[in-house]
């Protein structure tokens, strides 16, 4: 028996499956008081740190998860260590939630290393434990997981100030949709915890019967590594980190030259709903040649032509050169037999490696080496110039062509206006080769970069004075190095769609044809106005011949919970970058400000732009005001060049080319920039300030990216959760769709009634995060405004 000092406290531990959805694995603790005659609320990362340790609070240690997915069964094993920081011993209990389904099998539970047995609660009886404990502690984060069943341990004791590690081992059948197989591991219940979790590896190893497609993590910037044609193993690690959202993981399997698969989300019955589709080719490898009859179809890498345009002017002189040098020679290095090429170098002249186009081999890489080893800095810049000499050396319309276009300054000789430079080059550029831009330090005008790559079907990237341009021209020459279906177009097509519907789907990004190539993987989001069972058309040529696949897709006609929401997110992130660019190269209108502000306040994705929505003493609700706020704010677009005109197209871009929505960031100690697209955010640094802004709003608040201050902001007066953002308004956090008026005229709900825990039956488990902000709460729940 233990001592009347000890303090009971239940651990719950959860792992569950979303019906209809994935499989869900929670693999992280909470510590609650499950006594009735005593209160405790869970620990909140702070900063700073609490003086003195309280009487009864834990800080997590680490966590430490390694999965083996074979097929769509998943073998877990997860390790959390809790230290007990409070002052006095406390007495755990191990808790965890049920799968709807009883998906979970062969489950072990032991607490340093001792096996501990587990009492099954049905659903029933578990909810009333859940509603007892929130109604005991006052504390509402539990109500995330109302609704499932529960295992329970026997107790074990914590003394103070020290730790105990509990393994949870167990196999899951996870679900799959669409094709795909779908891994959920929820690390968002660690940020339950007193200061920050100080290392977190997550090791995901798939082994599949056939051939895998697809990998894709829409939460988490993870590292992919394929170690077989049927295996991968994908990591994600973090040091002195707040888990800020759950890890997801898509796979698929298939014996087709091109795998794909559709992924849909409806929120709102009477709106359109969201997609996004995941493409992979697959290359053939020498080993597949003995294969008999399986392999017939699998795709060859196609013959591509690759001109490097680079500019040789006096700013270049020193380490530029010598780092785009190491570019080219890079790019000569990765050629393949059957590819053509060239170089062509400008200062105030223009000189070429060849007259003209080259086949690849020995000799010409050879000479091309030699080539660049000779180049040197100095001169003035004359852009029109050298992109007419590479842009005319292109006359086949049927091979991929790819014009990688370098340059640290403004043009100074020859045509000088941005305008013209990029009409000329779009009227040369006859076989719609793909030009990709690479703006070199701050002395670019980066808005004639963005109007070259919009015309000429590529993009622009961004090279910051302190980055190395071997780096950046390297880590794009890997994803285009090898294309296997060029010229891609998409289509989908609905059973029962009427021609009256018009177009079933739209607004598509990226947006015209576009590339697959061996070992990347395309990602295109877009809306769909007709749900239903649909096929998914993608027409293209694959080693020059034009093909055809088709895929069977689902588009969903209502989404009941909020599994898929990261699909609307990413759809919304990669439509504001496509406005910001619109107005930044067509001028402001406005229908695209009052677009742009109407995404950023549904979405919360906050720009530059739209950041005043987030501003704590900004009370301002008045449409009209909100787009003319934002349309002063686009004003610092019309500067082409400098600094700021820099970082702001740098932000442009990783919004339009998003891969994933944004999220927090990920580490406290993280110094390097996020890449385009990537989760921690737009390019900006974090660390600093936004790091103590994510502490103090517990994981949750939006990122945005200040380009004047280049760095990451979390603001801390905004939150996304699920399907709904909401604003802090005063003491409350309000759903951003309410107006004003709607606000006043909620029903009031007591917290913690009847009604109260009702809300999740009644409007369903999308709802439950909401329940689970423990501060006061008004929200729209199918046409009824509720305030709590």
């Amino acid at each position: 028996m233990a001592s009347l000092r000890w303090q009971p406290i239940t651990l719950l531990f959860a792992a569950w499956t979303l019906t209809g959805h994935a499989a869900t694995a929670h693999g992280q603790g909470m510590l609650v008081d499950a006594r009735p005659e005593h209160g405790f609320r869970l620990p909140r990362p702070i900063m700073p740190p609490h003086p003195t340790p309280a009487v009864s609070s834990y800080h997590i240690e680490s966590l430490e998860v390694d999965a083996k997915l074979s097929d769509s069964v998943a073998r877990v094993q997860v390790s959390q260590t809790f230290k007990n920081t409070g002052s006095a011993q406390i007495e755990a209990s191990f808790v965890f939630p049920l799968p709807y389904d009883g998906a979970i099998d062969q489950l072990t539970l032991l607490v340093d290393g001792k096996e501990f047995p587990a009492k099954l609660l049905a659903k029933e009886e578990a909810r009333r434990r859940y509603e007892e404990i929130v109604r005991t502690n006052r504390d509402p984060a539990l109500l995330e997981w109302v609704g499932t069943g529960m295992f329970q341990t026997s107790v074990f004791p914590i003394p103070a100030g020290e730790t105990r590690t509990i393994t949870l081992r167990y196999t899951q059948l996870c679900r799959r949709s669409a094709g795909l197989t779908d891994f959920l591991f929820p690390l968002s219940t660690a940020k339950y915890t007193d200061g920050l979790l100080k290392k977190l590896n997550l090791n995901v190893a798939i082994d599949s019967p056939i051939d895998l497609k697809n990998i894709y993590s829409p939460t988490h910037e993870v590292k992919i590594e394929r170690t077989g044609k049927r295996q991968a193993l994908v990591k994600y690690s973090a040091e002195e980190t707040i888990p800020t959202e759950d890890f997801r993981l898509f796979f698929d399997a298939g014996d087709q030259p091109v795998a794909a698969s559709v992924i849909s989300y409806r929120p709102e019955k009477d709106e359109p709903g969201y997609f996004l589709l995941l493409a992979t080719p697959e290359i053939q490898s020498t080993e597949d040649d003995g294969d008999d009859g399986a392999n017939e179809e699998k795709a060859k890498s196609t013959g591509k032509t690759v001109i490097f345009v680079v500019d040789r002017s006096g700013s270049m002189s020193g380490e530029k050169m010598d780092q785009a040098k190491a570019a080219l020679k890079f790019v000569l290095n990765n050629l393949k037999k059957g590819d053509t090429f060239n170089i062509v170098a400008y200062d105030s002249e223009v000189e070429a490696f060849r007259p003209e186009l080259q086949k690849f081999d020995d000799d010409s890489q050879s000479a091309a080496i030699g080539f660049v080893n000779g180049l040197f800095a100095g001169g003035s810049t004359n852009i029109n110039g050298a992109l007419d000499r590479g842009l005319g050396m292109l006359e086949d319309v049927d091979r991929p062509s790819y014009v990688i276009f370098l340059t640290d300054g403004l043009p100074t000789v020859g045509e000088m206006n941005e305008a013209a430079i990029a009409k000329h080059a779009a009227a040369a550029n006859k076989t719609r080769a793909r030009l990709f831009a690479f703006g070199v330090g701050y002395d670019v005008n980066s808005r004639m970069l963005d109007r070259l790559a919009r015309d000429n079907f590529g993009r622009s990237e961004y090279v910051r004075p302190n980055e190395n341009i071997e780096t950046a021209v390297s880590s794009l020459y890997r994803r285009i190095g090898a294309p296997v279906m060029t010229d891609v177009e998409l289509a989908i097509d609905v059973e029962g769609a009427k021609e009256s519907d018009g177009d079933v789907v739209s607004r598509l990004y990226p947006s015209g044809k576009l590339d697959l190539f061996a070992g990347d993987q395309a990602v295109i989001v877009g809306r769909y106005l007709v749900p239903g069972d649909s096929k998914a058309t993608l027409r293209g040529k694959l080693a020059g011949e034009k093909k055809t696949f088709r895929f069977p897709a689902e588009l969903a006609a209502h989404s009941d919970d909020d599994a898929n929401a990261f699909v609307a997110k990413l759809w919304a992130t990669r439509r504001v970058g496509e406005i910001i660019d619109e107005i930044d190269l067509k001028g402001r209108n406005d229908e695209l400000v009052k677009e742009l502000v109407d995404l950023a306040t549904k979405h919360g994705i906050l720009t530059p732009y739209t950041s005043f929505l987030a501003d704590e003493n900004n009370q301002i609700r008045e449409l009209s005001l909100l787009r003319d706020a934002a349309a002063d704010s686009l004003s610092s677009l019309d500067a082409a060049a400098g600094e700021q005109a820099f970082k702001t197209r740098y932000n442009k871009s990783a919004l339009q080319f998003a891969e994933k929505p944004a999220a927090l960031p990920a580490t406290a100690s993280a110094a390097a920039p996020a890449e385009a697209g990537a989760s921690g955010g737009y390019g900006g640094r974090f660390g600093g300030e936004s790091f103590h802004r994510t502490l103090e709003t517990r994981g949750r608040g939006v990122v945005y990216y200040d380009a004047l201050q280049d760095r990451q902001v979390v603001a801390k007066s905004m939150i996304n959760i699920g399907r709904k953002t909401f604003n802090r308004r005063g003491d409350r956090w309000v759903d951003a769709a309410l107006s004003e008026d709607q606000e006043k005229s909620a029903k009031q709900i007591e917290r913690f009634s009847d009604e109260y825990f009702d809300l999740v039956a009644k409007h369903g488990k999308h709802v439950a995060p909401y329940l689970a902000i423990d501060e006061p709460v008004v929200v729209e729940l199918d046409g009824q405004v509720y305030q709590w």
